[in-house]
């Protein structure tokens, strides 16, 4: 007990005192998982914007592997992109594997259709309301998804916020294509991988604060705004 208590209040020094290691490897976490989000974004919220004002043959079965891809094991999304980027894979030439951008493409296979499937849950409602408006207006179908993707912003963010919290949690897929390399591809979840295995229980905890904190703000976020949204709507 005693020894959880030491480490604890290590931990919380090395939080307060921004220790050098800490501070690199959470803003590694940041860089990766912001740039996968942005990536997924570019690719999720027009698809599910799309699949709310377009109907056409394979719309239903699209959207049940979107919902279906929310469950797929990370571990897999690992392995899959691993041996894409082996040495012996079809783009192994370029030299990706145990890289940021290996770790990158995992968390944008990851998060796509978690951002794709709740917004299109959001858009769906919205284009309902939207829908006698826009083709009275004789609109065309991009200018129908610009219109839902502008007023439907807010769910949007909603749906970004959820597939950050779902990336920067991540663990298995990253330590796969990235190595979990010092100073290269070490980031807050595989770092406190190996610094429990370590017994480095005071690095570990700083660095699961610094995650709990991220996954605390990420929630109140995502609740704010889904508050902030009832409320417009009345």
């Amino acid at each position: 007990m005693t020894d959880l208590l030491d480490g604890m209040v290590r931990a919380f020094w090395l939080v307060v005192t921004l220790d050098s290691d800490l501070v690199e490897i959470t803003l590694r976490s940041l860089r990766v998982t912001l740039t996968a989000l942005a990536i997924a974004a570019v690719i999720a919220l027009p698809l599910a914007a799309l699949l709310s004002v377009r109907r056409f043959r394979l719309r239903r079965t699209t959207i049940a592997v979107l919902n279906a891809l929310m469950g797929l094991p990370p571990v897999v999304v690992g392995l899959i992109v691993y041996v894409f980027l082996s040495r012996s894979g079809p783009f192994g030439v370029f030299g990706l594997l145990f890289t940021p951008t290996a770790m990158i493409i995992a968390q944008v296979i990851i998060i796509v259709p978690l951002v794709a499937s709740i917004a299109h849950q959001s858009l769906r409602e919205l284009w309902s309301d939207y829908h006698d408006l826009l083709i009275s207006m004789n609109a065309s179908q991009v200018q129908r998804v610009k219109a839902l993707l502008w007023d439907g912003r807010r769910a949007l963010l909603t749906a970004a916020l959820a597939g950050f919290g779902r990336a920067i949690g991540e663990v298995g897929a990253i330590m796969v294509v990235g190595g979990n390399i010092d100073h290269a591809t070490r980031v807050l979840t595989t770092a406190i991988a190996l610094e429990t295995g370590k017994g480095d229980f005071a690095m570990a905890l700083g660095l699961g604060f610094v995650l709990i904190a991220m996954a605390i703000m990420v929630n109140l976020a995502i609740h704010w705004l889904g508050h902030t949204e009832t409320e417009g709507r009345w």
